[in-house]
């Protein structure tokens, strides 16, 4: 046995059950978030447009199809495409294109030199939200060989990235030309690619030049959806119609609810089944009583904004749910602590959950 070996760092249920985390950020509200995400459609069906869009409405912090964008600086490498061509484009779909967005038609490949490029880029731009990369073929080089092991492989690296400095990154790619009751099965190249991305997106066209398609979503942070889009004289896809009619999230919804029922109260103390029962009493929300303790626990910042401090913590073997109003938890002559003396009332968003208090 080597005795240099690295121990595996572990963390119990119980710690883990208790401790707040961060939910996904966002590049677009509700549909793109932090990681690696693939966008796959058939040739010539307007991917690339859509890209370009994306990648100037971020960067410019504008919505997109009615979703709240966070700006910061983009990163579009076209890499089938010359500057002339996107200029071209960018005069279509852009009557100013900002600094914050830039292009590259020209980079290496993966295991040649991509990832330190990449890391590079990001590194000297610490607001960087998204990164595109105009085809992901275009990044694996002539001799990829397409096996799952190699899939999984090429992705991996990526998503570390994507992880590491907090951006999404999007590949755009292929779909294969047979058709499946599942549009996802069509995507190009093994199951690993679908395995290793945090969202698919598909761009189907209703028919071969109609400029109507149907993009179709799903991931491990969002909901399932269809948006229906049609592309303009100007070729940017605009949104017809979605299958989500009012995406809320799940930590404004809980924030919402605990909002509510704090209103006449100045604290409340409970099991999670209790409080699902007094938020959520016909179930017709779906906050269960799981559901309830993990979106409080992921949402503790916006939580901390309404004024609403949360702590979960186990006695006598139950799980207790505390909430408590910061107006109403100031200890008398100390304005700068909070019921528990750990934060200012404004810090409220980052309070954290004592394993082990108040046994």
């Amino acid at each position: 046995m080597n005795t240099h070996t690295e121990p595996l760092h572990t963390i119990d249920g119980a710690t883990l059950m208790s401790l707040p985390l961060q939910p996904p950020n966002f590049v677009v509200d509700t549909l793109l978030s932090q990681g690696l995400h693939i966008l796959a459609g058939s040739p010539k069906v307007g991917k690339s447009w859509l890209a370009l869009w994306l990648a100037v409405t971020v960067a410019k912090g504008q919505p997109v199809w009615n979703l709240s964008a966070r700006q910061g600086t983009t990163l579009y490498l076209c890499l089938e495409d010359s500057q002339l061509r996107i200029q071209n484009r960018l005069f279509e779909i852009t009557e100013d294109a900002p600094p914050s967005v830039h292009f590259c038609t020209d980079s290496l490949v993966l295991g040649q030199g991509l990832e330190e490029q990449l890391e590079i880029f990001l590194s000297e731009h610490k607001d960087a939200v998204l990164v595109i990369i105009d085809t992901l073929q275009m990044i694996r080089g002539t001799s990829y060989d397409n096996t799952y092991a190699n899939d999984y492989r090429d992705l991996s690296v990526l998503k570390k990235i994507a992880d590491t400095h907090g951006v999404a990154i999007l590949l755009i790619h292929h779909l294969r030309k047979e058709k499946a009751d599942d549009v996802f099965n069509q995507i190009s190249g093994t199951t690993a690619i679908s395995g290793a991305v945090d969202s698919s997106f598909t761009l189907v066209e209703e028919r071969r030049g109609s400029g109507r398609a149907r993009l179709s979503c799903i991931g491990r942070d969002i909901e399932y959806r269809e948006l229906d889009l049609q592309r303009n004289d100007e070729n940017v896809w605009e949104l017809v119609s979605d299958s989500i009619e009012s995406p809320i999230k799940p930590e404004d919804r809980i924030v919402e609810l605990l909002s509510e029922l704090m209103d006449s109260r100045a604290e409340f103390t409970g099991t999670p089944t209790e409080l699902s029962e007094k938020i959520d009493p016909d179930g017709t929300i779906g906050i269960t009583p799981k559901k309830a303790a993990r979106l409080i626990l992921q949402s503790v910042a916006a939580l901390g904004e309404a004024g609403i401090i949360p702590i979960i913590r186990r006695s006598n073997g139950k799980r207790l749910i505390q909430l408590r109003r910061v107006d109403s938890a100031i200890r008398p002559g100390s304005q700068n602590l909070d019921p528990f003396g750990t934060v200012r009332p404004t810090e409220a968003a980052v309070c954290a959950f004592p394993a082990e208090a108040e046994k």
